[in-house]
Parts: C-alpha cells; sequence; structure tokens
C-alpha cells in the first residue's frame, strides 16, 4: 500500500514521502496561480479553481486567499460559495454538497496527528474524511476536525468548533460544537415581493 493510499483510507502515513511531497508541491502553484489573479479575472479564477479542486459543479466561487494541502481530494457541489481565508487540509477526502456557503476565516481539517508524543515525533500523521451536506451555512473563524459529518440544512455559528458529527436541521453552536436547536419556519424572515 503506497502512503497515498493509506493517508486516503484513514491509516499511519508519513507525510514526507516524495509522492506526496510532489502532490502538495502542485496543490501550492495552483494556489499560488489562483491567489496572485486580479480580483476581476472571473473566468481565470474559476478555471484555477476548477483545475486544483477534484470535483466541482459548474457555479464555483472561492474569494481569495485560499489555500488547501492537495485539491484533488475536495468535492464541492453546485452553488459553492466561500468567503475569504478559507483553508482546507484534504489529506482525506472534503465532500460540501450544493447550495453551499462558507463565511471568512474557516478551517476544514481532516489531518490529524497522534497525541503520544513518541508516535507523533516519528513524523507519522492519519486523517479523517469529513462530509458536509447541502444547503449547509458554515459562519466565519468555524474550525471543522477531522471524521466530522454535517447534515443538510445545518447552520454552524461563527467561531464553533465542530469535533463530532452534527444532525441535519439544526443549528449548532460553541467550542465544542453543539446542536442548539432545529430549525424551523419561525426561522423565516420577511424578504419582500418576489423572493422567498
Amino acid at each position: 500500500m503506497t502512503e497515498k493510499e493509506k493517508m486516503l483510507a484513514g491509516l499511519p502515513y508519513d507525510a514526507f514521502t516524495d509522492d506526496l511531497k510532489e502532490a502538495r508541491l502542485r496543490a501550492k502553484l495552483l494556489c499560488r496561480k489562483f491567489n496572485d489573479l486580479m480580483p476581476d479575472d472571473e473566468e481565470g479564477r474559476v478555471a484555477a479553481i476548477k483545475e486544483l479542486l477534484g470535483k466541482t459543479g459548474q457555479n464555483v466561487w472561492i474569494e481569495q486567499p485560499f489555500l488547501c494541502d492537495y485539491g484533488e481530494n475536495i468535492e464541492v457541489g453546485e452553488n459553492f460559495y466561500a468567503n475569504y481565508n478559507l483553508v482546507i487540509l484534504d489529506c482525506a477526502k472534503v465532500k460540501i454538497g450544493d447550495n453551499a456557503f462558507i463565511a471568512p476565516n474557516v478551517g476544514i481539517y481532516t489531518a490529524a496527528h497522534p497525541i503520544i508524543a513518541e508516535q507523533r515525533n516519528t513524523g507519522s500523521e492519519y486523517a479523517g474524511e469529513i462530509n458536509i451536506g447541502n444547503n449547509v451555512w458554515i459562519g466565519g473563524g468555524v474550525q471543522i476536525c477531522p471524521g466530522v459529518t454535517i447534515g443538510d440544512n445545518t447552520v454552524i455559528g461563527a467561531g464553533s468548533v465542530v469535533t463530532k458529527d452534527i444532525p441535519a436541521n439544526v443549528v449548532a453552536v460553541g467550542n465544542p460544537c453543539r446542536v442548539l436547536r432545529e430549525i424551523t419556519l419561525d426561522d423565516t424572515i420577511p424578504m419582500g415581493e418576489g423572493t422567498i
């Protein structure tokens, strides 16, 4: 089994093998290419993101700057929007559904390190897949930890640290993030004529 195969399987792996270093260098160069594009070069920005990420919908927009480890392990659905300073450590798959909104300064981290210092000092690490459903809104400064799933239609409040799975159709907040309440029709706000 290669180190990349171990990484994607959630097994301990050595991140400093040549093939993984080369894959990270590719992502760094593509992130640099994307982040250096002029803000008004919309076509170029979309093309650069589509080249970097493993899978995207037709309509994808990420504000600059954006950083990731590999890019190829990230899948985003249709109508994806991420605000400034998104960081995704995609040592495992990161799957984000349709109509996801991500606020500024969010971190999505699949990478983890052993708790025991002697094991950690060997350079070994492991990763846990992150799944974010459809219609999810991630508030500003949220940190999402390895192995987490966030259900459809959920809102994660600003500043939360998501360490465990969060179900669908809820508002969840805090450190550690926990369900505050279900989303109901009482959350509907007046939008004016012609809108929902």
